[in-house]
């Protein structure tokens, strides 16, 4: 296991990897301009995905939480903190909004910004029964096993620890980490986590039976889903990688061992984002 992290100084960074959404024209202008402000200040900066995954020191991103699920897929586990920078409303994980961001690179190159530790969890999938890993990968949000859209509903086998915990018939389910609570999970009536505590979420989607609540698990127990029926089911990491499943199939997730590290933005807590982006107060 690894230690915290969480309040401990980011590191003054030399090489800056900058990762951009693509479909917005003004991530790519302001891309070039921070490229331009870190070279003015000696720093080495690079856009390539293969440089970012293997020898950056801090990865910055500009647009919104999906784009910054990208990148930390590139950086494969290794531990180079991530700024987050919203160009459009605030984000639960992208914190700094535009209008901060040279403040923000200013405290990081002069290593005054603290890092938060986000947990993942690493997916595998087992094809029918079978002890081969079809998939093997990480995610920092969530993985979700859902019916296609005109198919009958799923029925899953949950364990955790290795424990049977129920039979699911439903739409599907949702297995997230803290940071993933204020994400799918939060639509499918999930409980809302600060990112920073350890646990795992259990949340199913449309259960037939409306006494199977979402549960809150400890993230030192591996959780296992076994598809029992025809149906079509599909599962999606992240929300950005998915494939169908069949019968018999056994997914597990279990918390990795490797950290998302973000970059905190002072000037706004777990909450304050929460207000913001829920509204919470507001009439």
């Amino acid at each position: 296991m690894m230690s915290s992290m969480d309040g401990h100084l980011c590191p003054a960074p030399r090489r800056v990897g900058i990762v951009h959404k693509l479909s917005s024209r003004e991530a790519a202008d302001t891309a070039a301009l921070v490229t331009q402000f870190l070279r003015a200040r000696g720093v080495e900066v690079t856009s390539s995905d293969e440089e970012i995954g293997r020898n950056v020191d801090l990865v910055l991103v500009l647009g919104g939480d999906g784009t910054l699920i990208h990148a930390a897929t590139l950086l494969q586990g290794r531990p180079a903190p991530i700024l987050g920078v919203n160009l459009g409303n605030l984000g639960f994980m992208t914190e700094v909004p535009q209008s901060e961001l040279y403040s923000a690179l200013e405290e990081v190159l002069a290593g005054t910004a603290q890092v938060s530790e986000r947990m993942k969890l690493r997916v595998h999938l087992h094809r029918n029964g079978s002890a081969e890993r079809v998939v093997d990968m990480e995610v920092l949000n969530d993985l979700v096993l859902a019916k296609g859209a005109l198919s009958r509903m799923v029925e899953l086998e949950i364990r955790c620890g290795g424990v049977f915990v129920s039979t699911l018939r439903g739409d599907g389910l949702i297995v997230a980490t803290p940071t993933g609570s204020t994400a799918y999970a939060l639509s499918a009536a999930g409980p809302i986590m600060d990112p920073t505590m350890r646990g795992v979420i259990i949340a199913p989607i449309c259960p037939h039976t409306l006494t199977q609540r979402p549960l809150v698990v400890p993230d030192d127990k591996t959780v296992e889903l076994q598809i029992r029926n025809d149906s079509e089911v599909y599962l999606t990491l992240d929300g950005q990688k998915g494939m169908k499943l069949q019968r018999g199939d056994r997914v597990q997730a279990k918390q990795s061992q490797n950290r998302v590290l973000l970059v905190r933005n002072p000037r706004i807590d777990f909450f304050g984002i929460l207000r913001a982006k829920l509204r919470w107060g507001d009439r």
